[in-house]
């Protein structure tokens, strides 16, 4: 019964992050360099990147919002968090006694910075079965406290019909909690990750972060998500896909990447691979809008507007 959730609801996605900090602007200005394919230029560029960042902090449950609003102290926003995980962790009780569901939950951001190719059983619990988090993951699911990616076996448009269900990569729904979720293990006062990712000045690799946000967008958005990993034929290393989405008949390949990119080789395997079945391909980072070689390269901001 629903009364058993305390929180069963979508956190606000990024357009309504800046609805509820008053920010009338931002959204219109994003959709028209969208729409027009256009880099926003310097300035306002870093200032939507800074926008977005303090969104990735806070996150998009309305109690950590509001906390934000009323008291502008992102100390005052991590306590907030830390009550509602705490929250999620005595809900999973109800639906896992064994408190498995919890550690589940407790390992995405270790399963995504380690960058496995699927979520590792183990790293949430020694010795856990495929069967036992198989059971559990529906319930985990409709309560909207993780998104769950799907291995796609064969990437076009019916990917649904051909994923892997014992292949998947988790994802919590908010990223404002799974940055709290990240970084647990600090209190706050020696935790100065909050000022140095919000001045864009954490040296540490994000790319799980941003990954974790794009997904979360995307699920907003109305998309299932899937991904899809390929073996080199030189070597041990797998090139993978972020995330695939389709459009019409065709699909969309997006690489997330944070940081000073260098390359995007999984992309260019997969498009010379694919070829024919791709629409559009999207290198997500966190500079502005460009367009090169038939890649379109957009800022974070610009995903839910894809």
């Amino acid at each position: 019964p629903s009364e058993e959730h305390k929180i069963s609801m979508y956190p606000m996605d990024f357009e309504e992050f800046l609805w509820a900090i008053g920010d009338e602007v931002s959204t219109g200005t994003i959709k028209m360099l969208m729409e027009k394919k256009r880099p926003a230029g310097n300035s306002i560029h870093r200032s939507l990147m800074r926008t977005f960042r303090l969104y990735m902090l806070i996150g998009g449950m309305p109690q950590a919002i509001e906390t934000y609003l009323e008291q502008n102290n992102l100390q005052a926003v991590d306590e907030i968090k830390r009550d509602i995980v705490d929250l999620y962790e005595e809900d999973f009780t109800k639906i896992d006694p064994s408190g498995l569901a919890g550690d589940i939950y407790d390992a995405i951001p270790a399963n995504l910075s380690g960058n496995a190719s699927r979520y590792v059983l183990s790293s949430a619990r020694e010795g856990t079965r495929s069967g036992q988090v198989r059971d559990l993951l529906p319930d985990m699911l409709s309560s909207y406290t993780v998104n769950i990616a799907y291995h796609a076996n064969n990437p076009e448009v019916g990917m649904a019909l051909e994923k892997d269900v014992g292949r998947y990569k988790l994802f919590t729904s908010d990223v404002g909690l799974f940055v709290t979720l990240a970084f647990r293990d600090k209190n706050y006062t020696e935790n100065t990750i909050y000022n140095k990712l919000l001045s864009d000045k954490l040296e540490a690799n994000l790319g799980y972060v941003y990954e974790n946000v794009v997904a979360q967008m995307l699920v907003a958005k109305g998309n299932n998500l899937f991904y899809y990993t390929m073996e080199s034929d030189s070597s041990n290393h797998l090139y993978e896909i972020d995330f695939l989405t389709s459009v019409g008949n065709k699909i969309c390949p997006i690489e997330v990447k944070s940081g000073n990119y260098r390359g995007h080789k999984s992309l260019d395997v997969f498009c010379d691979k694919f070829r024919s079945r791709i629409c559009e391909k999207y290198v997500v980072h966190t500079k502005d809008y460009k367009r090169e070689n038939g890649i379109s390269y957009i800022p974070v901001y610009m995903v839910p507007f894809l």
